[in-house]
Formats: C-alpha cells, sequence, structure tokens
C-alpha cells in the first residue's frame, strides 16, 4: 500500500516493495495516487519489484508537463530565461509531454502567428522542441518530440541596416548625455565583442581576464559556454568601469530599453535596434578581412550559415572596393 502525505504544497507519495522505495512528488493528490497505482501495477506485474531506473525515468515522462520541462530549461538558458517562462504558462505547455500531439503545437502557432512575427514564432517553437528534447535526454524509451513535426513559419525578415560613421558617433554622443553612465560602455562593448544584450548584462567581473584579453560567458542563448576575444579598445572601456558591483554592467534590461530609445530618437537614428550591433560588430570584422571561422568564434555562432545569412551585412559595393585594390 502507498503512502501519500503532503509536504509544503506537494503530494508526496512513497511506494515500498521488499526493502526497496521508491517516491516522487506532485502537485495534485490524484496525480500521486494514479503514480502509485501504475508503479504499484508495474511492480505485480514482474513479481513485485519495484521498477528499474529506466522504468523510473520513462514514468517521469509520463507526468511531467511541458511546463515542467520549460522551467527546467530556463534555469539551464539564462539569456532566454524571461521567454521560457513566458512560454510555460500557455495553456498548450499544461499537457503532459507524451500527451502533446502536433496537431496541438501547430493550432498553438496559428494563433501566435496573428500577433507576432514568424521568426519569433520559429524561436519559441524550437525553445519548445529544446526543452522537450532536454527531457527525455538519457531515457532509453523511444519518444518522438512532437515539436519536429510541426512546420515552422517561413521568416523573411533579414536587415540590411548597417551604421555609418556618422550615425555611430551620433550615438555615442547621446549615450554620453543620459544619465545611467553605463549606455555608453555598453554601446561599445556590444560593437566591440558582437556580444547580445543578455550576455553583456550578466557578464560578471569574476570571468574577465584583462591580461589574456578574453571574456568567459558561462551561460550563452544556445546554452553553451564560450570564451570571446576582447579587443583593446574593449579593454580601455573594460578599465575605465567602476569594481563597485559583481556583474561588470548592473544595469536591469528594462533600465536600458528606455535609456536606448530616449538616445536613439536624439541621435536621430530611430529605425538601429540595438541587436543590429552585434550585426554591425560581425560585419566590421569580415570587412577587417577575418575569416568566417574567426568571427564565429567572436559571435559564438555554431552555424556558419545563420552568420553569414543574418549577420553577414556586406554589400556589392564593399566587393568592388576590393576588386580595386
Amino acid at each position: 500500500m502507498a503512502t501519500i502525505r503532503k509536504r509544503g504544497n506537494k503530494w508526496q507519495c512513497i511506494v515500498r516493495r521488499d526493502g526497496r522505495t521508491a517516491s516522487k512528488s506532485f502537485g495534485k493528490r490524484r496525480d500521486a495516487l494514479k503514480w502509485a497505482n501504475s508503479v504499484e501495477a508495474m511492480a505485480d506485474a514482474v513479481g513485485g519489484a519495484l521498477p528499474s531506473r529506466a522504468q523510473h525515468q520513462a514514468d517521469a515522462l509520463q507526468t511531467m508537463t511541458l511546463t515542467d520541462a520549460l522551467q527546467q530549461l530556463a534555469d539551464e538558458m539564462t539569456g532566454e530565461r524571461w521567454r521560457l517562462l513566458a512560454l510555460s504558462r500557455l495553456k498548450v505547455a499544461r499537457l503532459r509531454i507524451e500527451a502533446i500531439t502536433a496537431a496541438d503545437v501547430s493550432k498553438w502557432r496559428d494563433k501566435r502567428l496573428q500577433g507576432a512575427k514568424p521568426s519569433t514564432v520559429v524561436r519559441e517553437l524550437s525553445l519548445m522542441q529544446t526543452a522537450i528534447d532536454r527531457a527525455q535526454r538519457g531515457n532509453s524509451a523511444s519518444y518522438e518530440n512532437p515539436l519536429r513535426q510541426v512546420k515552422r513559419p517561413r521568416v523573411n525578415d533579414r536587415r540590411e541596416r548597417r551604421l555609418t560613421d556618422q550615425e555611430w558617433q551620433r550615438l555615442l554622443r547621446a549615450a554620453a548625455e543620459c544619465l545611467n553612465p553605463l549606455m555608453r560602455p555598453l554601446l561599445l562593448l556590444a560593437r566591440e565583442t558582437a556580444m547580445r544584450r543578455g550576455e553583456l548584462l550578466l557578464m560578471e567581473w569574476r570571468d574577465v581576464d584583462l591580461e589574456a584579453c578574453t571574456v568567459l560567458l558561462p551561460k550563452t542563448k544556445n546554452g553553451h559556454a564560450r570564451f570571446v576575444p576582447l579587443s583593446p579598445t574593449a579593454i580601455d572601456v573594460l578599465n575605465q568601469l567602476p569594481r563597485t558591483d559583481d556583474r561588470v554592467l548592473p544595469i536591469t534590461a528594462n533600465a536600458v530599453r528606455l535609456n536606448w530609445q530616449r538616445l536613439r530618437t536624439r541621435a536621430q537614428v530611430e529605425d538601429i535596434r540595438l541587436h543590429d550591433l552585434r550585426a554591425q560588430a560581425a560585419t566590421d570584422k569580415l570587412l577587417a578581412g577575418w575569416s568566417v571561422a574567426e568571427v564565429q568564434v567572436l559571435t559564438g555562432h555554431r552555424d556558419a550559415r545563420v552568420l553569414l545569412e543574418r549577420y553577414a551585412r556586406l554589400r556589392a559595393a564593399d566587393i568592388v572596393e576590393k576588386l580595386r585594390l
């Protein structure tokens, strides 16, 4: 007979058989009872022994919801935490992973496309797929991720916008006039390092090595740690920053958003996005003669096609200049 007891806001279920114990916690008592019945039934089917570790892993998938998987992934991918937590609150996320179908997700996709850009929806679908893949990682049971069967909307949001030298100087002057003195260093580092806004805001002094001219990013958008090379300009900027906080740039994402909106208006470049500085950095390096592989080290792109198709904003005029050499 299983023991079910309330512990805090969870229901803990304990099953004991032949000196072995299996336990699991649930948000609802009926889920705990259902799990107990299934474990005992499996034990009876094999002569009274509790299920193996492999069976426990398969059983975990049967009870885990997409919300659980997304919240677990949020702890790994700090740069996407806000988006993952928002997805975890969706109605479709309340479904158990093993019960989700491609039709369920496709229905959500179609509704989401009514108010979001295709690129946003593609990113969110990819995060859902990754969350499920991570949740069933190491499980020997055969399982086909339904997100792999969901057709992605076509994305055609390539940007060609590049900053002119005059626009860049106006942005720096406007940033220097901001009440928050960290905006100018943030812009300079964004263009020098090609780091994402989230990566810049999470960067800590303990990960900065000024002698080696590198900074370690332990958590990035794609979940892989990487070292970013620091240029002499980036080193100068870092040397001028006070070390009053664990973070190099102790400023909130919302403060950056508000300050950016104001300073780009003053600089009269309202069609420039902060993320464009990352693409500008990649383009700068390619124009300076860096190889694609070298730029990949800087930007952290694991797929060179993404780098070339979306971040390398080269023009025919750039090639013409080389032909004249």
